[in-house]
């Protein structure tokens, strides 16, 4: 592969090496190198990683929903009714051995 950037946006592009896609490469892209990619990678990764807030952070580390309901149905916490609802709806789907 042969890999180029927008030197504005540092965005990467990626064209095979054997020419048959030399037609369609942008204009004004540069050349770039496997260790100006990986310099590039990194910093969007750490760009997003800052971006990140304490609610992200927090939401992310909580286990699914589904889990979470799942232990509070099991732990007999829901009104009788609505435990009816859900058992119906494990019995009538139930997990796969």
């Amino acid at each position: 592969m042969k890999h180029y950037k927008d030197p504005i946006t540092n965005e990467i592009y990626a064209y095979e090496s054997d020419g048959s896609q030399d037609a369609i490469i942008k204009k004004g892209l540069v050349d770039v190198t496997d260790v100006e990619i990986a310099a590039i990678h990194a910093a969007k990764v750490q760009a997003f990683q800052d971006s990140l807030t304490y609610a992200d952070l927090r939401a992310a580390a909580y286990p699914p929903i589904g889990d979470q309901l799942d232990a509070l149905f099991r732990a007999g916490v829901f009104p009788p009714e609505m435990a009816a609802q859900l058992q119906a709806v494990k019995d009538a789907h139930p997990k796969s051995a």
